[in-house]
């Protein structure tokens, strides 16, 4: 027969941890979260994910020790930890001054829905998904290519761009130390109807998108003839299409790849019939 002790242990144990900090009211009697750190080589997945470089601004939202911001640091970004717990963000300035990075990173003790996202390029975070979902219409109106990267916690309906499972042995809390690491990119609006002049291999070319997140609904038309698009991606501000069809009277494949720039999409189409294969400029416009 099991103990009450024991039993409030894995219980505790197979509770989704809220990662970093002791921030906002979960049930709990004293209205906080245990503070539960990322394993190191979660730290690693996270920022390589992310593909954090010099020139990024790290956002950790419960930033506990500092080790996100820290380690981003070490690969040339700057960064800003914020945590509720003025304890850890003493030691997290500590540690960022240990490690040699402490001009380039500051901690904060701030309530992360205060913080400022806008200037990130990169946010973290480790905090129980019912936290990732109020957060998800600040995430979205971040700058078109902002990476965002959870460790165990997905961010409302939002499906990730990037997800990976992972065990991780010194993870404390959970079960079996598997940790899933995902990443969304910020997308650029890409909704609405889209004009195009290839001359020479279809004039007229017409783009009808849907939008919801990354995820798009394409139709495509050229000399007033259906086209089939057969794939797209959106990631950040880069739109691939990818579309098969009959043009000037022979079936060719397009791959379409822009840069979103408001009401401009700006790059290069590659048209081919599996014999020749040639490149052509591509810019669309987006119809007010």
């Amino acid at each position: 027969m099991i103990s009450l002790k024991r039993l409030l242990v894995l219980m505790f144990l197979a509770v989704p941890a809220h990662a970093h900090a002791q921030t906002q009211t979960w049930g709990w009697d004293d209205g906080t979260v245990p503070y539960v750190q990322t394993p190191m080589e979660i730290v690693e997945r996270m920022l390589r994910m992310a593909e954090v470089k010099k020139g990024d601004h790290v956002i950790d939202l419960g930033s506990g020790d500092g080790r996100i911001v820290i380690e981003a640091a070490k690969r040339g970004a700057t960064g800003l930890g914020v945590d509720l717990d003025g304890s850890l963000v003493k030691l997290a300035t500590e540690n960022a001054q240990a490690a040699g990075v402490a001009s380039q990173v500051r901690f904060q003790v701030m309530d992360l829905f205060d913080a400022d996202l806008m200037p990130a390029s990169v946010v973290t975070m480790y905090l129980l998904p019912d936290f990732n979902a109020k957060l998800l219409p600040r995430l979205l109106k971040l700058r078109p290519g902002t990476r965002i990267v959870s460790h165990d916690g997905s961010i409302g309906d939002w499906p990730p761009d990037e997800r990976l499972e992972m065990r991780a042995p010194e993870k404390p809390v959970g079960v079996g130390g598997v940790s899933t690491v995902e990443l969304w990119i910020v997308p650029a609006d890409a909704a609405g109807t889209w004009t195009s002049e290839i001359p020479g291999h279809g004039g007229s070319w017409r783009f009808r998108i849907k939008q919801k997140f990354q995820l798009l609904d394409i139709d495509t038309s050229a000399q007033g003839r259906d086209l089939l698009v057969r794939n797209s991606r959106l990631r950040g501000e880069e739109l691939k299409i990818v579309v098969t069809g009959v043009v000037n009277g022979r079936a060719w494949h397009h791959y379409f790849v822009g840069q979103l720039n408001g009401n401009r999409i700006s790059g290069d189409v590659t048209v081919s019939d599996g014999n020749q294969r040639k490149a052509f400029p591509w810019t669309a416009t987006r119809a007010r």
